[in-house]
């Protein structure tokens, strides 16, 4: 079987004995003498490029897309016998390990703590004695009240990852319940769990029932103490809206890997936000365990099976 793999990607041809590999440019189309290919990995082509790739591959039975969401490859028009699998849970540890990293910049501090350095200056504001938890003001993840509104693979993973610095982790998700051992709500009781949260994690995808979920509204039942932090898509938050509680401190402050226009423009009135941070959508970018599912999924289409994270094209 011939397997197309993109540059952008760390898989091993040696690992895929007793198939053709060819690597191409993830930049540009599949070249024409490869459209006999029968399965294709996908990973950071730009969409334009991924439509023409598409039209070329007309034998294609797999592709096999290394991001989460699989958004882009259903845009690109692969023929419709072609199976579609997603790379849900390759990006599950890199990103709630970037989730943590933004969730302990706001709550100790570090923005300022970092504005402190450049000013060469030592803050006995931030260092020596501290109560543990002062009134109104949230400064440690211990015994802190985290929401983790999509609670998929990442969503858990995070919070365990809370749940061993002592915070209280509830989910958010479609259906109630729980979920890795941990209570779960859906989005319609979220008015009664916003007034006592005090960091709000959203990695929610992108689709209709999404769009700006985190609006206004949400905004302003949380408690003036309360951070918000986004690594789902920027798409999920109202941007004005998180523009306005941050000038007004409804909020004490924000951190987001995402934006609603990536890469965010230099004009935009984030990067002036007070008490915001940004990162350029770093939290995933180096999907973990892509060899294995590739391999999971090729035996299936030569041996037969169920595949994993299969994406339903209906």
């Amino acid at each position: 079987m011939k397997i197309l793999i993109p540059d952008t990607t760390d898989i091993d041809p040696g690992d895929l004995t007793g198939h053709l590999v060819v690597d191409y440019d993830a930049e540009a189309p599949v070249p024409q003498e490869h459209a006999d290919a029968e399965a294709v990995v996908v990973w950071g082509t730009p969409l334009d490029v991924l439509r023409e790739t598409a039209r070329r591959l007309s034998r294609v039975e797999l592709v096999q897309a290394l991001a989460a969401g699989p958004d882009s490859v259903l845009a690109a028009g692969f023929r419709e016998e072609a199976v579609i699998c997603s790379g849900v849970g390759l990006h599950t540890k890199p990103v709630s390990e970037h989730a943590l990293a933004l969730m302990l910049d706001l709550v100790r501090r570090m923005p300022t703590a970092a504005r402190r350095q450049a000013e060469r200056s030592w803050d006995p504001e931030l260092g020596g004695l501290q109560p543990l938890h002062p009134e109104n003001r949230v400064t440690t993840l211990l015994d802190a009240r985290v929401l983790v509104w999509g609670f998929g693979a990442i969503g858990q993973h995070l919070a365990g990852l809370c749940t061993a610095l002592g915070s209280q982790v509830t989910g958010v998700a479609r259906s109630s319940g729980e979920r890795g051992g941990y209570p779960v709500i859906t989005p319609k009781e979220l008015p009664e769990h916003l007034p006592v949260t005090d960091v709000l994690v959203l990695i929610l995808p992108h689709d209709p029932a999404t769009e700006r979920a985190l609006n206004r509204e949400m905004l302003d039942a949380l408690p003036q103490c309360a951070f918000v932090v986004n690594v789902g898509r920027g798409s999920t938050v109202d941007e004005d809206a998180l523009l306005d509680a941050l000038a007004t401190g409804s909020i004490a402050g924000a951190a987001i890997d995402v934006a609603t226009q990536e890469p965010l423009p230099a004009e935009s009135p984030l990067w002036s936000a007070p008490r915001l941070t940004i990162t350029p959508h770093m939290a995933g970018g180096r999907p973990v365990g892509a060899t294995r599912l590739l391999h999971e999924n090729l035996g299936v289409l030569t041996r037969g099976g169920e595949f994993t994270n299969r994406v339903d094209r209906s």
